[in-house]
Order: C-alpha cells, then sequence, then structure tokens
C-alpha cells in the first residue's frame, strides 16, 4: 500500500469524455468490480461523480498488471494513464465510451470484502446499512441524495442572501421553556444542578434579533426534539429558519412562493405554479379530514350529519347529538376492493380512535350490498347515496364519532391509504398549498387546559383578538403551513410584539404571571422596548429534500440518521458515560 506521494487526482472519474481521449489524466476511488479475462484486467473505478473503466493488457507494464490481479472491491486505487477509446462501449454509463490504459497504479488502502455489495438502490436491510452507515454512503444513490441537500442549501442561501437576508447563528446551549414537545437537556458542570437545554428551534432567539434591528434574518439550523420518530422525524433536523419585521401574512408567502419556485427549479427542473393555491384550516380539514392534505387525488370528504341526525339507527344519529359529526368518502371504482381488503381498512381507521367503519357498494346491476343499509329507511339511504353521486360500481366509507378530531384523522387517513391502494397517485406530481388560519389553540386531554397549537408567541387574527378570553376554541390564528402531497414542509406565523397581548396569551395558556416570567421574563421585558410587527417560517430541510430525492423517508437524505428509538447503530449511542463524569456533574442515576 501507498500514500498519495504527490501524485494527484486530475479528473473525477464520471468526468472523462471522447472528447478527452489521448489526455493523460489521473483518478482516484474505490473499486466496484475486477473483471480478469486472464490476458485483459478491467476494473471500474467509482468515486461520487461516477464509474471509469480502467484497462490492462498486453502493453501494460508486468508489475502494474501483476498489482491489478491482487485488486478486490472497495480497494482505494491511484490511477494514470491515457484515456483512450473504448471497443466495447456501455450506453448505460456517462463514461462508457472511453477508458484508462493505466501506466501508474497505486493501490492505497485494502479493503475486506463488505458485509454487502455497493450497488445502487440496494435492497440490504435498513439496520446493516445504518450499522455500515460509511459504506451506504458510498453507494452511487446516496451520493446523489447527499448532494442534492447541499445544492438545496446552496439555493436557499443565496436566493435570501439576494433578498436582504443576513445569515446569523443562534446558541445551541439554551434556557428550557417546555411548552410542546420534550426538550433534551445538558447538565452545567459549572453550575451544579442546573441545565441547559438543546434548542427546539430558534423562536425566541430570531424574535429577539427582531427587536434588534436586524429585520431580515435566515439560519440553516440544527434542531432537537424528544419526541417519537416516524418516517418524517428524526430527534435532530435541520431547519431553514426565517425572521421578518415589518410584514405580514401575505409578505411573508410572496417571498417562500418566490424561494420555492426556485429551489424546485434549479434543483430538479420542476415549475412550481405561483402564487402558491390557498386553503383555510377549516376548509382543508372539511374537504380532506387533515390540515396537511395531499392533493393529488380526489375521494373529498362529505359532510351527511344532517341527513342522519333524526335516523332510529343510533350508531348514526348518537354521534350527531352529542356534538360529533357523521362523514363519508365516496370512491367511483370500489369494485377493486374486495371485502376482506374492507373488513381490513375497518381496523385501519380502528388505528385512528373510529369504533368502526360503516360501508356500502353499488354492484353493477343496480343493487347495494352494504354494512348499515339496513338499519336506515329507504329514504335515508337514497339521500346518502344521491349526495355521494353515486353510480354502480361505486364505494362509499362512513365513519361517525362524539368528537370530529376522530372522524378528520380517520377518514383522513383512510382517503390516503385508499389512493395508495387503489393507484391514484401519479409520480412526477408536485401539489402545494398553503394552509391558513389555523386555530390559536387546541385543547390538551391529557393537561386538562387549551395549550398553544403552534406555539405561544403566535398572534391572533385581528378580529379574534378578544377570544383570547372568552373563545378560546374558535380563535384563529395568523398562522399558515406549507404543505406538498400531504407533506407539511414548514410553517410558521405573525408573532405577536406587544407585551400587553403577549402577557394575556400567556394567561390564556394557564400560566400564572410568576411562572410566565420565570420562562419567558426575557422576551416579555424585551417588547418593552420597541418590537416592530413580525413574522416568519422554519421548513424541515429534511422533509424538504426527501421530496426533492422523490424519496419517501427522510433518513436517505440524513448522512448518519438515527433509527426508531432514537439511536445510532454506527456509534451505538446514546450509551453510558465513567462515573467520573457523572460525579463531576453532580449527577446520581436512579436506579
Amino acid at each position: 500500500m501507498e500514500n498519495i506521494n504527490g501524485n494527484k487526482r486530475t479528473k473525477y472519474c464520471g468526468e472523462p469524455r471522447i472528447a478527452d481521449i489521448g489526455n493523460e489524466i489521473a483518478v482516484c476511488g474505490w473499486v466496484q468490480r475486477r473483471r480478469d479475462l486472464g490476458h485483459l484486467i478491467f476494473i471500474d473505478l467509482r468515486d461520487r461523480e461516477g464509474i471509469l473503466q480502467l484497462a490492462f493488457d498486453e502493453n501494460t507494464k508486468k508489475d502494474i498488471f501483476d498489482a491489478a490481479s491482487t485488486v478486490r472491491s472497495e480497494y482505494v486505487l491511484y490511477a494514470k494513464g491515457i484515456l483512450r477509446e473504448r471497443s466495447s462501449k456501455n450506453a448505460e454509463l456517462p463514461t462508457g465510451d472511453v477508458e484508462l490504459e493505466v501506466s501508474t497504479l497505486n493501490i492505497l488502502a485494502k479493503a475486506e470484502t463488505p458485509p454487502f455489495e455497493i450497488v445502487e438502490n440496494s435492497d440490504v436491510n435498513d439496520t446493516l446499512r445504518l450499522k455500515y452507515r460509511y459504506l451506504d454512503l458510498r453507494r452511487p444513490d446516496m451520493q446523489r441524495y447527499i448532494a442534492l441537500r447541499h445544492r438545496a442549501v446552496k439555493v436557499a442561501r443565496d436566493y435570501f442572501d439576494e433578498n436582504g437576508f443576513l445569515e446569523i447563528e443562534t446558541p445551541m446551549l439554551t434556557k428550557s421553556t417546555p411548552e410542546g414537545a420534550r426538550d433534551y437537556l445538558v447538565p452545567s458542570r459549572v453550575h451544579p444542578g442546573k441545565f441547559y437545554a438543546l434548542p427546539q428551534s430558534p423562536q425566541q432567539y430570531k424574535q429577539l434579533l427582531m427587536l434588534s434591528g436586524f429585520d431580515r434574518y435566515m439560519q440553516i439550523v440544527r434542531c432537537f426534539r424528544d419526541e417519537d420518530l416516524r418516517a418524517d422525524r428524526q430527534p435532530e433536523f435541520t431547519q431553514i429558519d426565517l425572521e421578518m419585521s415589518f410584514v405580514d401574512v401575505e409578505d411573508i408567502i410572496a417571498m417562500n412562493d418566490g424561494f420555492l419556485k426556485r429551489l424546485f427549479k434549479e434543483v430538479i427542473d420542476v415549475d412550481v405554479k405561483t402564487p402558491i393555491r390557498r386553503m383555510t384550516w377549516r376548509e382543508a380539514m372539511d374537504r380532506f379530514g387533515s390540515d396537511k392534505p395531499d392533493l393529488r387525488f380526489g375521494l373529498e370528504l362529505c359532510d351527511i350529519s344532517d341527513l342522519v341526525k333524526n335516523s332510529e339507527f343510533k350508531v348514526f344519529s348518537g354521534p350527531v347529538a352529542a356534538g360529533g359529526s357523521v362523514r363519508m368518502i365516496y370512491i367511483p371504482d370500489g369494485t377493486a376492493l374486495s371485502r376482506k381488503q374492507i373488513d381490513a381498512l375497518g381496523e385501519f381507521v380502528k388505528t385512528y380512535g373510529a369504533k368502526g367503519l360503516a360501508w356500502a357498494k353499488l354492484t353493477d346491476d343496480g343493487g347495494i350490498s352494504s354494512s348499515f343499509s339496513k338499519n336506515l329507511t329507504d329514504e335515508e339511504n337514497a339521500a346518502i347515496l344521491d349526495r355521494a353521486g353515486a353510480k354502480p360500481g361505486g364505494l362509499l366509507f362512513i365513519v361517525a364519532d362524539e368528537k370530529d378530531d376522530v372522524v378528520f384523522a380517520s377518514l383522513g387517513a383512510l382517503r390516503c391509504e385508499c389512493a395508495k391502494r387503489l393507484g391514484l397517485i401519479a409520480d412526477g406530481i408536485y401539489e402545494f398549498v398553503w394552509i391558513t388560519e389555523f386555530p390559536l389553540f387546541e385543547y390538551s386531554e391529557e393537561e386538562g387546559r387549551f395549550v398553544a397549537k403552534h406555539h405561544p408567541f403566535t398572534s391572533a387574527m385581528d378580529e379574534d383578538i378578544d377570544m383570547l378570553d372568552t373563545d378560546k376554541a374558535n380563535c384563529r390564528a395568523k398562522a399558515y403551513d406549507i404543505v406538498l402531497n400531504g407533506t407539511e414542509l414548514g410553517g410558521g406565523s405573525i408573532r405577536i410584539n406587544t407585551p400587553e397581548i403577549q402577557e394575556r396569551m400567556f394567561r390564556a395558556l394557564g400560566f400564572t404571571d410568576e411562572d410566565a416570567a420565570a420562562r419567558f421574563g426575557h422576551l416579555i421585558n424585551a417588547f418593552k422596548y420597541g418590537a416592530p410587527p413580525h413574522g416568519g417560517l422554519a421548513y424541515g430541510l429534511d422533509r424538504l429534500v426527501m421530496h426533492l430525492a422523490g424519496l419517501s423517508s427522510i433518513r436517505d437524505v440524513i448522512a448518519f440518521p438515527k433509527v426508531q428509538n432514537a439511536s445510532e447503530l454506527m456509534t451505538s449511542c446514546p450509551d453510558v458515560v465513567d462515573d467520573a463524569q457523572l460525579k463531576e456533574l453532580g449527577i446520581m442515576l436512579a436506579p
């Protein structure tokens, strides 16, 4: 094995083309594979830009040829020679017209046989991939995803810089002010018994920057939340974080319409139509059962509470009387779903709190097969089918519950599940929507009080300010989320900018003046010195890149992700620490 010894790469493996034939070039990389034909040896050398074939034949010096015969997969090589045209071309490779006639070969590092083959679109299980993540990242598709992430970040920095934003770093060690997800805590050695928190977002700092006169702020920032993981969630993640002064909702949405249009065009050559459509939270829930609606297909919800509120069938009329609702989705071609599949979907909605799933299928001869029709009058059945616009072959699903939240969650998930099973979602479609006018509060059964739906610094709609004290359930926020294909890419709000309104908000959330001062006194006091109207937005960079790459999990666009239980398989963290470290921090572990 040798070191580089002054021999420098002149091209990446994926760069040489016909126009370079006759030139001497030098490449470095990993061996994809070696083909030994006795008198001929071919080595496919791979780096982040692609693969180049190295050729060794009767014209190759014996020591070079002998060295090539010892090479194995994933050896690290330096090779120099004259580029020539390939006699047997490979149309699947950008470099498939050329090969390198090697005159110098250095084996820079040997490699053991890897636990899986380093190939594109590997079907190796995730556990093995993540345990050997450094090998997994060598795969060409993974290299493309990480490079795409870099390009997305560069576009973000360029766009916001051109629009007057300053990138300003905020602290990683902050004050714990839990109001939402759990904080990750960091013990302080020099302040025994006290803790920092890792930031869930730079929210308070970026608001303070607005008070400081930096009227346009952005940051590519790491954030941390101690919460359960999903395909699009990690305990540590990256935000594109923004804040602007002297603006309202229209200004922030217009700025971000421009960003998304430029990002998708420059990174994946997709034209985003602007202005991006908007939908109120109320409309989104009523039509799609979700504040993250996937608009690539129909199957919209339909409220039939008025049709069954007086029914003798208490499964339908009971929830309406209790303040809930009865809603349905209609599938024009339901013949593809068997009775067994319909029963499975009944179990599916139960995971969202539904007590069951009522259904009716119209046969081609005009008959009906139903789980509920015999319990309703002919008039009630006819009214439901008429509202659905039902025709032979159609299928409708109904959920009834005392809580609208359960109805929305169940049918919202069911419409997406049915769309997947029936193949209703076309590839390569990007349906953006801004969701606006969110509720300012939501009731927490666990805490027995109203909590902030976004965070306690969000401003109420101007006409709803007085509802802070009188009607929390219907108070709307100057809040907005940007949604793509059923995924929330980011969200933000116009912030409260007066101490009086901020204190009213804290009281509405059940904080005493003392508690609010202890947690947020620094912010309340800052407002006393002149806070401009301001607002902002934060994108989940990982989710954004996931969509740019056409993937379904953010793991593949994060270099070193965590798994479901928030551990990292490669380094086996979290892990125990020495007793001496705990003692120094004044920490004793409970048994």
